[in-house]
């Protein structure tokens, strides 16, 4: 097997032929080198590779299978971590000029528990400073490319993991999702992508502070739903210093990955009562639409309003936080910060105490508005993002019949509509790929469920997936 079917296998599948002898660790890993050697000059997927450890962590995995020890649930596999998680000993620099030469001495928790895996990590990959955008650039790292057509972004704040992923250097990494970052770049280069209930996977070590984050969650990325959904369960659970992890059992995420959606109530919505989308779009997300129905659903569209817009909640909350967690960089070296980090954080600095109050009562609001939803629905199905990726800082100019102009801080709201009301109403929510739009694009199929429905979200993906598999196509840089 060559090293591009062996990179895109499922990791599941590597794990096995890892566990039977079919492949050692080393073998794994060096094949996955091999591949970012080839694709990275093209893509920048990564802000640091870590050559020498992954492959001194591939001998410790297959010298671990050697003495019987027990394989974890992704035994030396090759995987990739996104630069806002902290990693001990491995260069971290949260897409920042003031972290660049940043070492930790200590992991984040999801970064711990993906080491007791036994996975493999390459290295860091790329995002934005402090993953502030939806495209991936910062001033650490050359521009993140998509893999299907590197004149165009891969969307952020996840850009590297999905690239890597899609490209092919390897099968499964880890994103962080606060406002869509796990989802979007899924969507825009065709990749699956989980955003998992708030507070499942803890956040203590994520972007380097250990305070609670209101909207921002770790999540998993891959080609493959089952991937995902390992990689989920393994790091869910209560952290004691994370004070927003949920003190609950975790579900088992994989008990009925494979019971399909027959008899399930699933809501369908093109503009979640907020925009448009584009025609390239919709005509994918509709045509996914009846995979469902077809596999014994109980599909009917969803007729739903939001007063106030969601997305203004999610940015007085979100810009509030980028002054309590950087504003003391502002202070120091104003110039050293994004153009966009440093627009966010100065929005911030004119917020009152009572814009936040209000904007925390909105976001109550919202979250009691959709548990009422998911009295009457399993499940919601709506597009990820408005329209597909676009060439690097051009946005589409319209979505829909109307003018693009909606953007804050550089960022293109435009086009994202559709994901910030799921991180700031804690519910899960997972990109699929659906299709192909404009320029052969991929195009992504959002499906959200109840909180603490992951289980379900996850179900129903894998359900879609064996109907509609996207498996067979190949990015350009693969």
């Amino acid at each position: 097997m060559n090293d591009r079917d062996l990179m895109f296998l499922p990791a599941h599948r590597q794990r096995q032929m890892i566990v039977n002898g079919e492949i050692s660790s080393v073998e794994m890993t060096e094949a996955s080198l091999r591949r970012i050697a080839q694709l990275e000059p093209q893509l920048h997927a990564f802000i640091t590779l870590d050559e020498e450890g992954a492959l001194k962590s591939a001998k410790e995995a297959d010298a671990r299978l050697a003495s019987r020890s027990e394989p974890g649930v992704l035994h030396g596999v090759p995987i990739v971590v996104k630069d806002l998680e902290v990693t001990k000993g491995l260069r971290t620099t949260l897409g920042s000029s003031f972290f660049k030469d940043w070492i930790p001495d200590y992991d984040s928790v999801a970064v711990e528990r993906l080491r007791a895996t036994g996975a493999v990590i390459l290295g860091k990959t790329n995002t934005p400073e402090f993953g502030n955008r939806e495209e991936t650039f910062s001033n650490v790292a050359p521009t993140c490319n998509n893999p299907w057509d590197v004149g165009r972004m891969p969307g952020g704040s996840s850009g590297g993991t999905a690239a890597a992923i899609a490209s092919g250097m390897c099968s499964i990494g880890t994103g962080s999702d606060g406002g869509g970052s796990v989802r979007l770049p899924a969507s825009f280069c065709g990749i699956f992508g989980h955003k998992p209930t708030h507070g499942r996977i803890p956040r203590f070590g994520g972007q380097a502070q250990p305070a609670y984050n209101s909207a921002g969650t770790s999540g998993p990325m891959s080609n493959d739903v089952r991937d995902s959904a390992i990689l989920n369960q393994a790091l869910s659970g209560f952290d004691a210093r994370d004070p927003g992890s949920v003190k609950a059992p975790v579900p088992d995420y994989l008990a009925s990955l494979e019971e399909g959606v027959a008899g399930m109530r699933i809501g369908t919505t093109m503009t979640l009562g907020i925009s448009d989308v584009n025609d390239d779009v919709a005509e994918m997300v509709e045509a996914s639409w009846s995979a469902f129905s077809e596999l014994g659903a109980r599909v009917k569209p969803l007729d739903i309003e939001f007063d106030p817009i969601p997305k203004d909640a999610w940015w007085t909350l979100w810009t509030a936080g980028q002054v309590a967690m950087y504003g003391y960089l502002a202070d120091e070296r104003p110039e050293d910060l994004m153009p966009y980090t440093l627009e966010m954080i100065e929005h911030g600095r004119t917020l009152t105490g009572a814009d936040v109050v209000v904007a925390l009562r909105n976001v109550q609001n919202l979250q009691l508005k959709l548990h009422l939803l998911f009295e009457e629905f399993d499940l919601v199905l709506a597009p990820t993002n408005a329209a597909v990726a676009w060439p690097h800082l051009q946005p589409p100019e319209e979505i829909g019949s109307s003018p693009n102009d909606d953007a804050m801080a550089g960022i293109n709201y435009g086009a994202i509509p559709f994901t910030m009301i799921f991180n700031s109403s804690f519910n899960p929510a997972a990109s699929i790929p659906c299709g192909f739009g404009e320029g052969g694009m991929p195009v992504g199929l959002q499906l959200i469920g109840d909180y603490d429905e992951d289980a379900t979200v996850l179900r129903a993906s894998r359900a879609f997936e064996k109907a509609r598999p996207w498996v067979g196509a190949r990015p350009a840089v693969s």
